[in-house]
């Protein structure tokens, strides 16, 4: 470990990504942020900074980014590079950590490739953080090479400084071109295969009451998916869809129509969007997969109800009555996902990580109990 690593010393942080993301997601800029009050030293990684720089962390969130191109030809120089960053970086010091955001890429279009990217990853790293214990547990269970390495349960922390807030129900449905007394259902970010949304559209069109409406906003990842949502909610007024990118200042027009957010992933280890829904005190229903039942027990089961298996009719119904009628807490919904102590905890981890060799630490579990929520 270099000498501005040790406890006490500020640490040097190169961070794939830190604040360039903000404009997509948040997460990281609200991270880092609180971060640098703490003596942290935060940049965004370029391969040369990495390569000229001095830092003590290399931090990365979603390798498998590179992965979801549509290009084999420039896939793959990426991967051989990605590997080559991470021998140079480990010859320098620097530590490796990678925050478990995925455990494969969303499209899964070159499973060789993939397969060497995880395997380059696993090979240099020094410590990981899961945004909940079972994000953890699975991460083992995929990757057992984790279970000699230090792991962290950090949890992910809320939106509200990134995104404006200050319209009315009856402003944002006027906006929408939303009825003041409907019962709005609301989907909201990037679409892809995996997050279910023409099986939503069916499911919400089985039930007849004129009163409900379904809302569908973001972007298509391919253009497949736009011609799947379109078909799904054709015939229908009470579908809408906005298939394009959400701007930040517009997020609270739809979230402020909603009575209820609904994400009916088909897999999921991490939820963005049932995070953000959260940060503007929506209920939200989700599948009971992945690590969306431990975010139901950290946050309440006031704000996020499950189903189990695939989303039907009932489901929905009995979500939408539970969204309007159960009360609800906001005092713990924001004690649950403060940054401020999100950013300790990091800041723990790093030093954990970083500790000389001849400081041990079990690997794969928090080093101290103040970095979990459990």
């Amino acid at each position: 470990m270099s000498g501005q690593a040790r406890q006490g010393k500020p640490l040097r942080v190169i961070a794939w990504p830190a604040f360039r993301n903000h404009g997509d997601n948040p997460y990281n800029s609200l991270l880092y942020s609180r971060l640098t009050p703490l003596g942290v030293r935060v940049v965004d990684f370029l391969p040369h900074k990495l390569l000229f720089g001095r830092h003590d962390v290399w931090h990365i969130h979603w390798p498998d980014a590179i992965l979801n191109l549509p290009w084999r030809w420039l896939v793959r120089p990426l991967v051989y590079t990605f590997r080559l960053l991470l021998r140079l970086a480990r010859r320098r010091g620097t530590k490796v950590v990678w925050t478990v955001h995925n455990l494969r890429a969303h499209e899964g279009r070159f499973p060789d490739l993939e397969a060497r990217l995880w395997a380059d990853l696993l090979a240099h790293l020094d410590g990981f953080i899961a945004l909940t214990e079972g994000g953890r547990l699975t991460a083992l269970e995929r990757h057992p090479a984790l279970g000699d390495r230090p792991g962290f349960v950090i949890p992910h922390g809320d939106y509200r400084p990134a995104y404006p807030d200050t319209l009315t129900r009856p402003e944002a449905r006027a906006r929408l071109g939303l009825p003041p007394d409907a019962r709005v259902l609301l989907w909201l970010g990037q679409i892809r295969p995996y997050k279910n949304l023409p099986h939503l559209i069916a499911t919400f069109r089985r039930l007849p009451d004129p009163d409900l409406r379904l809302v569908i906003a973001g972007k298509p990842a391919i253009p497949e998916l736009a011609r799947q949502v379109a078909d799904a909610a054709a015939g229908d007024a009470r579908v809408r869809t906005h298939l394009d990118f959400v701007p930040a200042g517009e997020v609270q027009v739809y979230m402020r129509a909603a009575d209820l957010v609904v994400l009916p992933y088909r897999e999921v280890l991490n939820s963005g969007s049932a995070i953000l829904a959260l940060s503007f005190a929506r209920p939200i229903l989700v599948p009971d997969r992945g690590a969306l039942a431990e975010l139901q027990r950290g946050v309440g089961p006031e704000w996020v109800r499950t189903y189990p298996g695939d989303l039907d009719p009932a489901a929905l119904r009995a979500a939408l009555a539970w969204a309007l009628h159960a009360p609800r807490d906001h005092g713990r919904l924001f004690r649950e996902l403060s940054w401020e102590t999100i950013a300790r905890q990091t800041l723990a981890a790093y030093r954990t990580i970083s500790a000389p060799p001849d400081v041990a630490h079990p690997a794969s579990r928090p080093a101290d109990p103040r970095l979990s929520r459990r």
